[in-house]
């Protein structure tokens, strides 16, 4: 079987049929997935054109059958316009309309952090860990993007980060003039801890050190141009969560429970520290709400209430009540992560009436 990078080896001879660059070389050959006799990649295409479409299929195909694949599936995404800038494909911004330029060699500052920023930040947060505040962060973070926004998503749980996982990620961003590139997943570009730790190692850092970390995955990363950018919390109330509500005054929060009394009672905790903070509480996701079974029967398996209590605390609405389950992927390789949900799916159909929701409502206060 083919490892990744016998594959990247293989294909570096393709290229972008307009710069004949190397679609290797330009990291336009991503999500490439190697599963038991199975292959699957996309494919980043500045032209929609499909005749060269077929071309570049073809001679993807060609290339790794005869490194010894034979079960082959590839997908199409057309480059943003910030990749076709980076080639030199279209005309480039003035510089004053840029909304990041990060604060690589050469480049002004911020303009992701500064007030008048027009991007929709929002941290989730839960009172307690293994609520599933991960999973609805990456499902509502994908369905924002199948919504035609444009996302980013920080894994801010530094401790227990776990997005690139989650999501099915297994490139590292890459450093271009100075500046961090993110990981784009599922029409969503992301930066976590998890890029740059060694494999279950552990983070042995103080609050100062995790605030740098922080500070870096807002400001020296080149997120091009973005509605919403979301934030992966830490559970708790901690000092991660208090730098974010700092760094992050315009911040929205969504909090997320399951409907057990407890985990209803320590999630208000962090809803009580985003009204201290004077962050606005966009609502409360319900998670592992209960359990249905094949015949449409619902079992309550943590209870029930926990989430509308919740929201009633707050004086926030419930956006969801998200049932017990896990995606069935398998039948789509080439899309496989072992947490977003299909967008057909029940859950999937969720999590779309969910950021509908959301982006109403950053719409009305925008």
């Amino acid at each position: 079987m083919l490892s990744r990078e016998q594959v990247q080896a293989a294909l570096r001879p393709v290229a972008e049929p307009i710069t004949k660059q190397s679609l290797v070389e330009l990291g336009w050959i991503r999500d490439i997935m190697v599963k038991e006799e199975r292959i699957s990649l996309t494919v980043v295409s500045a032209n929609q054109d499909e005749s060269s479409k077929a071309e570049i299929e073809v001679n993807v195909r060609n290339l790794l059958t005869a490194a010894g694949a034979n079960n082959i599936h590839i997908r199409f995404r057309e480059a943003s316009d910030h990749e076709k800038n980076e080639l030199g494909l279209t005309s480039p911004q003035p510089e004053q309309e840029q909304p990041f330029r990060g604060r690589g060699e050469g480049l002004e500052s911020v303009a992701l952090l500064d007030p008048a920023s027009q991007v929709s930040f929002i941290a989730v947060a839960s009172g307690k860990g293994g609520v599933g505040k991960s999973t609805v962060t990456v499902n509502l973070a994908a369905a924002l993007a199948r919504a035609g926004k444009r996302v980013g998503l920080i894994d801010a749980d530094i401790y227990g980060f776990s997005v690139p996982d989650m999501m099915g990620i297994e490139e590292i961003p890459v450093v271009i003039d100075g500046l961090i590139k993110p990981v784009e997943r599922f029409g969503v570009k992301v930066m976590s801890m998890g890029f740059f730790i060694q494999e279950n190692s552990p983070v042995i850092w103080r609050g100062p050190m995790l605030g740098k970390m922080l500070r870096q995955f807002l400001g020296d990363v080149n997120w091009g141009d973005l509605d919403y950018l979301l934030l992966d919390l830490p559970p708790g109330t901690g000092d991660i969560a208090l730098d974010i509500h700092q760094m992050l005054p315009q911040s929205k929060e969504i909090i997320v429970t399951t409907p057990h009394a407890t985990a209803a009672f320590v999630a208000a905790r962090a809803g009580a520290m985003a009204v201290q903070t004077n962050h606005e509480i966009l609502g409360v996701v319900e998670n592992m709400a209960y359990y249905e079974s094949a015949g449409g029967e619902r079992d309550y398996v943590f209870g029930r209430g926990g989430g509308p209590r919740l929201a009633e605390t707050l004086h926030t609405e419930l956006l969801a009540q998200i049932p017990l389950g896990a995606p069935d992927n398998h039948l789509s390789e080439a899309d496989y992560s072992p947490s977003i949900y299909k967008d057909n799916s029940n859950a999937g159909q969720m999590y779309n009436a969910m950021a509908q929701q959301i982006i109403d409502k950053c719409e009305q206060k925008g």
